[in-house]
């Protein structure tokens, strides 16, 4: 699938070379010798590129701040309200998430793994094969079933370029190897990357910390269908060598420079378009629970110094079009400072993406001890909640101790037990996922909290979508494996359910008429 497009450009040009040159063949070797474009790249140039790709790409301005965060409705959309209504995330707008990422960064981070595995450098190979990981859980989580054992191996001799869907279940499976296998190669390796990893530097047992937590992400996902392999996998990450992110020092963060080239995606998007308000679906639990984050997730309304409200989502363009002044935009945090409209912030630019963070593992282990999953037990629950709450709020510069403390004593946030509990930690860990939109929706789907996430009275469907379309591309390109996906998993629409989404009854915390308008 990688290099379909790359092979078919090269197929045509070279039947345009022999006709033009018929009666020359003697360069036709140096057909796809680009001097723009070495072939062999070093390895950290190929890290550095495909990690600011990635990140940029599913924590960005496309998949998450224009996308996924309208559907698990962190955002509502107050201009142009198409993607709020889902009437832009149809198999043509959302192709990019899927087509785009193989022949670039998972192409350039298989370059890593080879040039690594060749010289025996398990800082190069370990660090692309979490990094390909964490990249990968985004794409299935999205569409389900999609091209991977093969998917990369167009760039080999008699390797396929109409390479097979794997089964998500199969997919998660060797994830979790993977996971396991880098982290395990990482203990005693150097840090071979340096300066060229933007997210940990090169350091071994930072990246040992992130394998090991993405693990404990995935193993949560399958809990509704398979609960003894989520509790085989929680206890492997749980005590993987490394340890876990469980501080906010130990965060997986890419700080983008801001320099105008790398630039954080939110800033640039905000710079020129003013079309997101925070949703009504998430400011008024947080108004009701006084909770600190709101002022820095938000701007007060115009005009007012404390004053928070959402709007709600899957408006009409007409409708949506009154909440401009009466529905917080971002926070000023996430604002480059003059923008096309008026001035808001000012470092956006420079605004650190969150790949994953301390914050997200205490509410991994608050759920799994509530659960008695992974080893732990329910009476470390409450220990594992505080704590992520706590590293939450840090996280995002709350930094207040009485108000957190506050936060914590007031009774719709102080823990509870059992399935009232469970619902508290899932609420809480999608407030804090804000700006990583793809893993709040996963969250929702598997947990069907916040229940008041609903299509809005324009939206094109009455579900809310469990994945998004197959691109209308591999139709053309794929079209006999991606038919056998479609038989295989179900018909390719946004109400059909991946493998870990197949149960959502099996959650404790599902709610009848979950997702439905």
């Amino acid at each position: 699938m990688i290099n379909r497009t790359r092979l078919l450009q090269a197929g045509a040009g070279l039947a345009v070379f022999l006709g033009m040159t018929a009666c020359d063949n003697s360069k036709i070797t140096e057909l796809n010798n680009n001097p723009n474009n070495p072939e062999d790249v070093p390895a950290a140039t190929l890290f550095t590129s495909a990690a600011q790709s990635a990140i940029g790409r599913f924590l960005g301005s496309g998949y998450s701040l224009r996308q996924t965060e309208f559907v698990v409705q962190h955002f509502a959309e107050q201009q142009y309200p198409d993607e709020d209504r889902y009437a832009r995330l149809g198999a043509t707008d959302t192709q990019g998430s899927f087509t785009n990422p193989y022949p670039n960064e998972l192409e350039d981070l298989q370059k890593v793994v080879v040039k690594g595995t060749a010289t025996n450098k398990a800082g190069l190979v370990g660090p692309a094969q979490i990094l390909k990981a964490w990249e990968y859980s985004y794409i299935t989580d999205t569409f389900g079933d999609i091209p991977y054992s093969a998917a990369l191996a167009g760039d080999s001799l008699g390797g396929s370029i109409t390479p097979a869907y794997d089964a998500q279940k199969d997919i998660y499976t060797d994830l979790f190897a993977k996971l396991d296998a880098a982290a395990k190669s990482l203990t005693g390796a150097s840090a071979e990357l340096g300066t060229a990893d933007p997210i940990f530097k090169g350091d071994p047992t930072a990246w040992q910390k992130f394998a090991n937590t993405l693990r404990a992400r995935l193993a949560l996902r399958l809990v509704n269908v398979d609960r003894a392999a989520a509790d085989a996998q929680l206890r492997a990450a749980f005590a993987g060598p490394g340890g876990l992110i469980a501080t906010n020092a130990d965060n997986a963060i890419l700080k983008w420079p801001g320099d105008g080239v790398y630039n954080n995606p939110w800033g640039t998007f905000f710079q020129t378009r003013d079309d997101n308000r925070l949703s009504k679906t998430l400011v008024d639990p947080m108004n009701a629970m006084k909770d600190p984050r709101l002022g820095v997730y938000a701007q007060p309304l115009p005009g007012t110094t404390n004053t928070y409200a959402g709007m709600p989502n899957g408006l009409t363009a007409s409708a949506a079009g009154g909440y401009a002044n009466t529905a917080s935009r971002a926070g000023a945090i996430f604002f480059p400072g003059a923008t096309a409209y008026g001035f808001f912030g000012g470092q956006g630019a420079a605004q650190a993406s969150f790949i994953m963070t301390a914050a997200e593992m205490g509410f991994i282990q608050a759920e799994a001890a509530e659960r008695s999953l992974g080893g732990l037990t329910p009476a470390q629950a409450k220990g594992f909640y505080d704590n992520a709450i706590r590293a939450s709020m840090t996280q995002w510069g709350v930094t207040n101790t009485a108000a957190i403390d506050a936060y914590l004593a007031d009774p719709a946030v102080a823990y509870k037990t059992g399935t009232p509990g469970l619902t508290q930690i899932a609420l809480q860990k999608w407030i804090a996922l804000f700006t990583d939109g793809g893993t709040a929706w996963a969250e929702w789907r598997r947990t069907c909290v916040p229940s008041t996430i609903k299509p809005g009275p324009a939206a094109t469907q009455a579900n809310v979508p469990r994945r998004f379309m197959y691109p209308t591309t591999e139709v053309s390109v794929n079209g006999a494996a991606l038919n056998a996906a479609i038989a295989r998993q179900g018909a390719d629409a946004f109400t059909t359910r991946m493998y870990w989404d197949s149960a959502p009854t099996a959650a404790p915390t599902y709610t009848t008429g979950c997702g439905q308008r």
